[in-house]
């Protein structure tokens, strides 16, 4: 069983599934619409030069995400 972190938190080349979403209002809605919902896996497949954002592949597609925006998307890492 894998440990739950932050989905900022996974390092490149990593892949964990989403356990829940910590996030309310807009934001929440804009994640779920992009496919974070429980269950999903996601992997961090890029970051920026600076570090944020981070590129993470959701269900077929890339999609970048700053860390704000994903700090409360908690994730089961693979283990």
């Amino acid at each position: 069983m894998g440990n739950i972190c932050g989905l900022n938190e996974m390092v490149i080349g990593e892949r964990a599934v989403v356990e829940t979403l910590r996030v309310h209002g807009s934001m929440r809605r804009r994640l779920l619409d992009i496919g974070l919902i429980q269950g999903t896996s996601v992997e961090c497949v890029g970051r920026s030069p600076l570090g944020d954002p981070a590129a993470y592949l959701i269900r077929g597609a890339v999609i970048a995400i700053r860390e704000t925006d994903c700090r409360d998307v908690l994730v089961r890492r693979d283990s």
